[in-house]
């Protein structure tokens, strides 16, 4: 076992900064680790949830009544086979993209600048500036509810905007396998570096947050919709939409999940008034609020 401990701060876990603490906190390093935590977990009646980067992860204030499981820096491996990468769930998203960078493999570099790992990635379906994470997915391996370990193809978690069948299987994303295209690396390092300039120019990077805040509403953008509807600057607490980039509710001030609740909800009832279009928060939710 990596690390473990009781009642740790989820607020060291995720990149929003906020949430109070789990009851028991877990990073294993293999999989019968993973198998031996759950297994107990069930025979405790303990409630458990599997965690990774948490990049786009809102915790309660009050924490959680359960036993945590981040996959991290102990399930990190990247291999590289031809134009093939494989990668455990823990790995980061930038790393995976650098590695696939050096070694000339194009295909990536969508996922330069996006903070998680590569087991939230896919579970997701984590994308940005036009690619996705089914564009590149070749298969998954997953540990089931039995306590089986199952290869899935791409085709097979049905991976759609924002969404994958993972959840409903109930199962924890343990490695992937992707298949990417010859390129020169040189060029896929400068497009990656386009990429970065583009988020330092138009996002707010320099507030914790959970990415964009809302699902794209069909046919339309959330940013838009929540720009038109004056959102931006809408603060309550210490949480508020971004003033340089409508899409993002950030962390100006001590914020508490409260107040990023409170202000997501605002935010969807402005543009419903406005608009009639209800937006759906792409922050997903963990713990007592």
């Amino acid at each position: 076992m990596r690390r473990q401990s009781e009642q740790e701060p989820l607020s060291r876990h995720t990149s929003f900064r906020i949430g109070g603490a789990a009851d028991y906190y877990y990073e294993p390093e293999t999989v019968e680790e993973i198998k031996a935590l759950l297994t107990r977990c069930q025979a405790e009646g303990i409630p458990s949830a599997v965690i990774g980067n948490g990049s786009n992860l809102l915790v309660g204030d009050k924490g959680f009544r359960g036993a945590v499981i981040r996959l991290g820096e102990g399930f990190g491996a990247i291999e590289t086979d031809g134009n093939r990468l494989r990668a455990e769930a823990g790995a980061l998203l930038a790393k995976l993209a650098r590695t696939a960078a050096n070694a000339g493999l194009n295909g990536l570099a969508f996922a330069a600048g996006i903070p998680g790992t590569v087991g939230g990635a896919l579970v997701m379906n984590a994308g940005a500036y036009g690619g996705e994470m089914k564009d590149v997915l070749e298969s998954a391996e997953l540990l089931m509810p039995d306590g089986s370990v199952r290869r899935f193809t791409g085709e097979e978690l049905e991976l759609s905007y924002r969404h994958s069948k993972i959840p409903e299987l109930g199962a924890i994303v343990l490695s992937a396998s992707f298949v990417l295209r010859p390129g020169n690396k040189e060029e896929i390092l400068a497009e990656m570096k386009r990429y970065a300039e583009s988020r330092r120019e138009k996002q707010p990077l320099e507030f914790p947050s959970a990415g964009s805040a809302f699902k794209r509403p069909p046919g339309d953008i959330a940013a838009r919709l929540l720009d038109e509807a004056g959102c931006k600057g809408l603060r309550i607490g210490g949480a508020a939409i971004s003033e340089k980039h409508a899409g993002f509710l950030v962390n100006v001030e001590h914020a508490s999940a409260k107040d990023v609740r409170a202000v997501l909800k605002a935010a969807a009832e402005r543009v419903e008034a406005r608009f009639g279009v209800r937006l759906e928060p792409e922050i997903r939710f963990l713990g007592e609020f």
